[in-house]
């Protein structure tokens, strides 16, 4: 079994590392990864473990658990057309038209039917936002549509989910299951509400005084976990225990630095889930209907293209250019379609044939979708050659722009920021001690509770909008490793770090920064005035 595991990750890091050559996402890698190791050991029947498919089925809960915590009521408000108007309508109408076409006119059994048409409906999330936030086309107009549409398909995969919970019961009648669903909700909902607004933030308050690391990561794990057996004890997914419990979360100040902890798990037990996925891949059931998968992958497509287009060209503040881009950018069929087919096939809901030939689709049109983002200039210049017409506005969906980052809201820190407030500029705080922080709130600052020495953190600090940033930590080693992280994200010429000694300052002119202040150095400049 330590072979198989050291293979395993000798296998998906090489995979990677070739695929990042090419810009595709490592889901793919982790999905060819488990293709490769199922034929070398012979592992087909291990997707049928009880064990690992609870362990890989924790990757989606993660995932659930991130997104619940980017949960915006405000952002929602914002962006309702794209995201209650145009997102309901694409996977609605998206589902009834896959719907019909399998049912009707090629006689899928319903149930079948109706499991691939919500499939079909779900975009990649996750390759098309780190796409566009990695290039900036997020604050284009068809980045805000592809955004808003993605949104309301996150949500729409908790009642997917409960859907396929409903029909996948032989026990009991559909309106039974109904309504212990619904009385199930009710506890679900009553019991995180009273725990969110009555227990929640006194228990971060307690773990947060401790000052442990390895507390706060463990009350993050216990809080999804725990909040995802809850709800599978009830009868719904772990998914919807985990997503409601982040939004419980996000309502608190620890939003952040839970989310910059979870990432790591997220990630390792996404990478699990996708190898499951590659494990499930039969060649010869590829090579049997290949024909029909590449006729199902133009088809959808074509399909999701046709859907979308029309609704987006349906608002007047979208014009055709921006309405091919957002169109194109949303043609895959998402991550979220896997969970749903592995959930299917859990319940023996779909059969073999049909899940084979919808997941080789799935990768298929996924590993095609970095080539289509980073083309949607040239793809669309093919139908609209107008030179004016990219002329496309940047939405400012951020509120900081050429803003300064102060990252420590201790004495040094105070005296920067009433500096910068005298002088009228913008900034942001980024603390980790609780009482520093709430020293901050008190005195209405901007602050975001976090260690700065994480790079998920100093993202929501905008960073690399930032015009400068002043590094205001005492802690020496913590120091190194913040400026480390900011090295990576910004030039060294716009970080200012304040230190205590020369040992420290050369130990930082190596790493390449040049704006270093010395506290000794300058309370001798300041002593000598007096004598």
């Amino acid at each position: 079994m330590l072979g198989i595991i050291v293979a395993t990750l000798f296998i998906s890091l090489v995979a990677n590392i070739f695929l990042k050559k090419f810009g595709l996402p490592t889901i793919i890698g982790y999905i060819f990864t488990g293709t490769i190791i199922s034929y070398v050991f012979g592992l087909h029947d291990a997707v049928n473990n009880h064990e690992l498919k609870e362990i890989a089925e924790f990757g989606i809960v993660f995932l659930m658990f991130t997104i619940g915590l980017e949960f915006s009521v405000q952002h929602l408000k914002d962006m309702k057309y794209e995201v209650f108007v145009v997102g309901s309508l694409q996977i609605l109408i998206t589902i009834f038209v896959v719907l019909f076409i399998s049912y009707y006119i090629f006689n899928i059994e319903k149930y079948t039917a109706l499991v691939i048409s919500m499939a079909v409906a779900m975009s990649s999330t996750a390759i098309i936002l780190k796409t566009f936030n990695e290039t900036g086309e997020i604050n284009k107009k068809y980045g805000k549509n592809a955004l808003g549409i993605l949104i309301m398909q996150d949500i729409a995969v908790i009642p997917i989910l409960i859907i396929i919970g409903v029909i996948s019961s032989q026990e009991s009648s559909l309106r039974s299951v109904i309504a212990e669903v619904a009385i199930g909700v009710l506890i679900l909902l009553i019991a995180l509400y009273v725990i969110g607004k009555y227990l929640l933030e006194p228990f971060f308050n307690q773990i947060v005084k401790t000052k442990s690391d390895e507390l706060f990561i463990g009350s993050i794990l216990f809080l999804a976990i725990g909040a995802s057996y809850g709800a599978h004890v009830l009868g719904f997914s772990y998914s919807l225990g985990a997503f409601v419990a982040s939004m419980l979360i996000a309502e608190t100040k620890y939003k952040h630095q839970a989310e910059a902890d979870l990432i790591p798990f997220r990630d390792i037990l996404l990478g699990i889930f996708f190898i499951t996925v590659g494990m499930q891949i039969n060649f010869d059931v590829i090579f049997e209907y290949i024909h029909y998968v590449a006729l199902l992958l133009v088809s959808i497509m074509f399909i999701k293209f046709i859907i979308i287009y029309f609704l987006i060209r349906m608002s007047k503040a979208n014009n055709k250019r921006t309405t091919l881009k957002t169109a194109f950018s949303l043609i895959q069929i998402g991550e979220f379609a896997l969970a749903i087919l592995e959930l299917a096939r859990v319940n023996s809901i779909i059969e073999a044939p049909y899940g084979q030939v919808m997941i080789v689709t799935i990768v298929i049109s996924m590993v095609l979708t970095p080539f289509i983002l980073k083309n949607l200039s040239r793809i669309s210049d093919h139908f609209i050659k107008d030179e004016f017409a990219d002329l496309e506005v940047s939405l400012k969906s951020c509120p900081y722009k050429e803003h300064l980052v102060v990252l420590g809201y201790g004495e040094f820190g105070q005296s920067v920021v009433a500096k910068l407030k005298d002088d009228g500029e913008v900034y942001i705080i980024v603390e980790n001690n609780i009482d520093q922080f709430h020293l901050a709130q008190k005195n209405n600052e901007p602050v975001i509770f976090g260690s700065a020495s994480n790079r998920e953190i100093l993202k929501n600090s905008y960073m690399k909008r930032a015009k400068k940033v002043i590094v205001a930590i005492d802690n020496p080693k913590k120091l190194h490793l913040v400026c480390e992280n900011i090295m990576t994200m910004i030039s060294g010429d716009k970080i200012i770090v304040k230190v205590h000694s020369k040992k420290e300052r050369n130990s930082l002119f190596e790493m390449g920064l040049e704006n270093i202040i010395v506290e000794n150095e300058t309370t001798v400049k300041e002593l000598q005035t007096y004598i």
